[in-house]
């Protein structure tokens, strides 16, 4: 509430009501193991709800391609997803890595007022570099 941020009120808020009512041995386990899918999903259907509503159509994605930072913009796009990919192998594997992660986006949303893609995007980041080390 401090830093103002809804999206993690709203999951503060849902985590103590199931704990409240008494339903965190059968609910918390279900949302740790799905809930990242659970949420990509959901960003997913938001990215896509502009192409669904036809406020984007195909003629604008081809358009928008014509410009440079449209280019960078989809490259971007693509490394990030290949990023996040081994972020949700990480999370799968070595969960321990969780909490550091956790935390990490919990000061970054609340201090710096980041969005809560983080720990996703983290794990794919140290995913990413626990790799090359492994390498070296």
């Amino acid at each position: 509430m401090i830093a103002k941020n809804h999206s993690l009120i709203i999951a503060v808020g849902v985590l103590l009501g199931i704990k409240l009512i008494g339903l965190e041995g059968k609910w918390l386990p279900v949302i740790q193991a799905k809930g990242i899918n659970w949420g990509v999903t959901v960003i997913t259907i938001a990215v896509l709800a502009p192409i669904a509503t036809g406020e984007i159509g195909f003629k604008q994605l081809g358009a928008s391609l014509q410009s440079l930072s449209a280019w960078i913009a989809l490259l971007s796009g693509v490394f990030v997803a290949l990023i996040a990919k081994g972020g949700v192998t990480l999370l799968s594997t070595d969960p321990h890595m969780t909490a550091a992660l956790v935390l990490g986006t919990i000061i970054a949303v609340s201090l710096f007022h980041g969005v809560a893609v983080g720990p996703l995007i983290g794990a794919g980041i140290a995913y990413m570099v626990m790799k090359v080390i492994e390498y070296l």
